[in-house]
């Protein structure tokens, strides 16, 4: 049996179709009453719980061999976020203990691209660069740097685990609208688009799961694996889309310097309306910084083989597309 945390989200209901694919027995720990439609459908095992509370953990992972957690708040705000800290590294910490304690046999943790310490433009990032718990980019950040130290001290204690370390994930089944998801949507929808000069390095959510699994049962105890894809710019991410769909829309570029001062109030907007602003402090320091970020080590210990960004933003434009009314009248018209 094999459990996964944070089942619900992007990779997590990515990662649980891959498993059931491979015909895996799949036990989902979701949040008592987590929206639970991004796996609907699939033949699977769902655990109510938190991983804050002890108990319900190890009530999940009996009888389980192989734990994948992927559990964890993301927030693009500045400034401290006790929550964030608390259930990204006082919950892995709990993961951690309860695996110990029911006898599991591997425990893969996804950690963040984000959590590897920054390194100046013209130095490839690498696992070699460790984890950075002083980042002064921003508490998720340095939630991941330190819940991935927890990973690496409870594997040098007894515990068989794994870390992997996706970039820019971007792909099909993005139920809830990731940020670069929500812009590949609009892009689809000839929606009028605004961007900045900059670029990232993007993986489908699918190589992801790929290299998750592989990691699980390849990867070395203690080891960190970077999950990457292929650098882009977002001009060519939306000139990409456009190439897809045969469709006309307006793409501006906007000066950095405007980006900026605009971005400096989006936190005060989403800390209102929920909504996710296109411009945050944190992604135009995400877009600026050096992303020449090397998977190599990935691609010699674990086989991963990232594919083509074409056939990644293709497949998410139709499948945006198909869950749309708008998207089934441009599928009858367009090339998607």
């Amino acid at each position: 049996m094999i459990l996964v945390t944070g089942a619900t989200g992007h990779i997590g209901n990515v990662l649980v179709r891959r498993l059931l694919e491979r015909g895996q027995k799949v036990r989902a720990f979701v949040w008592r009453g987590e929206d639970i439609s991004s796996l609907q459908g699939l033949e699977l095992e769902f655990v109510e719980g938190d991983v804050l509370d002890p108990d319900s953990l190890l009530r999940a992972m009996e009888g389980v061999d192989t734990v994948y957690h992927l559990a964890g708040l993301i927030s693009i705000l500045p400034g401290p976020q006790p929550m964030v800290w608390k259930v990204n590294v006082e919950g892995t910490r709990n993961v951690l203990e309860a695996a110990r304690r029911t006898g599991v046999q591997r425990l893969l943790y996804t950690s963040s691209i984000h959590a590897i310490r920054r390194a100046p433009h013209g130095v490839v990032i690498d696992e070699s660069l460790g984890f950075d718990l002083e980042c002064p980019y921003g508490e998720y950040d340095r939630s991941k740097a330190a819940a991935s130290i927890e990973v690496q001290k409870a594997s040098q204690t007894g515990l068989d685990a794994v870390i992997v370390c996706p970039t820019g994930i971007i792909g099909p089944y993005d139920f809830r609208g990731s940020e670069m998801g929500e812009v590949i949507r609009s892009a689809a929808e000839a929606r009028p688009m605004f961007y900045v000069d900059g670029a990232y390095d993007f993986v489908d959510v699918r190589d992801v799961a790929d290299g998750m699994i592989a990691a699980a049962e390849r990867g070395r105890r203690g080891e960190s694996y970077i999950l990457g894809g292929h650098r882009l710019s977002v001009r060519s991410l939306l000139e990409t889309v456009r190439q897809i769909t045969g469709r006309a829309f307006l793409i501006v570029k906007l000066p950095f310097a405007l980006a900026r001062w605009v971005a400096q109030f989006t936190p005060w907007y989403y800390a209102r309306t929920g909504t996710k602003p296109r411009f945050t402090p944190y992604s135009l320091e995400v877009l600026r910084s050096n992303s020449v970020i090397s998977h190599q080590k990935a691609e010699r210990e674990l086989g991963f083989r990232p594919r083509p960004v074409i056939e990644t933003v293709r497949d998410t434009v139709r499948w945006f597309l198909e869950r749309s009314s708008e998207g089934r009248r441009a599928m009858a018209g367009g090339r998607a």
